[in-house]
């Protein structure tokens, strides 16, 4: 009697209970709707959510960079223009690397000719009007396809530096190798410096005495090819440095023999105002002896005979 009694409020608790259970699956299914939402557009990286005062896109709007991808193919470059810039971009970068391994001490010129002449064939490659494969010339679209002209600026950086740096009085024609004379100064430079390591840890008075004549040779090498312009920045800079170590490091001096002879000369010029007033001087004197001369005293004594004669 007392069970159907209690029947309405057993089937409102199975009915609450059902409910509770459906909201709570909705809920749970949702949260994780929204995570996997969230975990797909951080890790997809070609989608983008735009923010620009000129492109107003919707709520939740999402915009693809996958749709600028390509181009027609009437403006794509060909397969022959593609291959020079590639082989262009590995010989810039391996220049650059040489320069930059070369900066302290400067070696450009004797450490990177082979790579930046490696670099100039190639842009003189692309750079020419002859025609590849198929009749395509790679100029207009690689060096004047763009109002930057990036593949030229980027060389003419290269090349105001190979210019600055005046390798071209070091280095042969063709990039072959080092001149001559730049050998030659080579040579003596690794002399001079060997006997330097010699004597530099011990007196340094010994290493100025012995080391003088080579250090000699090297300066007048040096100043004749100053002269003849025949350096570049590496023989400029290895010279400096020399030159620092023997007067700053090991206090040495070098008296040259032009000395003598510049003194003899200032001192010349020193003391030709004096030699030229000491002559005026003299000269004056010898003027004033003349002014009284006895002829004057003859004149008046005749004179005075004429008087006399008359009175």
């Amino acid at each position: 009697m007392s069970l159907y009694k209690n029947s309405p409020f057993l089937v409102l608790l199975v009915l609450s209970t059902y409910a509770l259970a459906s909201s709570v699956g909705v809920n749970l299914t949702a949260s994780d709707s929204a995570d996997k939402l969230k975990q797909t557009l951080s890790l997809s990286p070609a989608v983008v959510v735009v923010d620009s005062p000129v492109f107003k896109p919707g709520v939740d709007s999402l915009f693809s960079l996958n749709l600028l991808s390509s181009f027609p193919e009437d403006l794509e470059i060909s397969d022959y223009c593609s291959d020079l810039l590639h082989i262009f971009g590995q010989r810039y970068v391996a220049y650059v690397n040489c320069l930059v391994t070369a900066a302290r001490p400067v070696k450009v010129c004797q450490n990177c000719f082979s790579t930046y002449g490696s670099l100039m064939n190639i842009y003189n490659n692309i750079s020419s009007d002859e025609m590849g494969p198929g009749n395509v010339s790679c100029r207009d679209s690689l060096l004047r396809s763009d109002h930057l002209m990036l593949v030229y600026l980027l060389y003419s950086n290269m090349e105001d530096i190979w210019t600055k740096s005046s390798c071209v009085n070091c280095i042969t024609k063709g990039f072959q190798s080092l001149t001559n004379d730049t050998l030659y100064f080579i040579s003596t430079l690794n002399q001079t410096l060997t006997c330097f390591e010699k004597y530099q840890q011990g007196n340094h008075t010994e290493l100025c005495k012995d080391c003088k004549n080579a250090y000699r040779d090297l300066n007048e090498l040096y100043s004749r090819m100053e002269t003849n312009l025949t350096m570049c920045i590496d023989i400029e800079d290895s010279m400096n440095m020399t030159r620092r170590l023997w007067s700053k490091n090991f206090n040495c001096s070098f008296p040259r023999e032009e000395t003598v002879p510049v003194i003899a000369v200032s001192s010349f010029m020193l003391f030709l105002p004096i030699i030229f007033y000491l002559s005026s001087f003299l000269h004056s004197e010898q003027k004033k002896r003349k002014l009284i001369h006895p002829k004057r005293a003859k004149s008046y004594t005749t004179l005075m005979n004429i008087q006399d004669k008359l009175s």
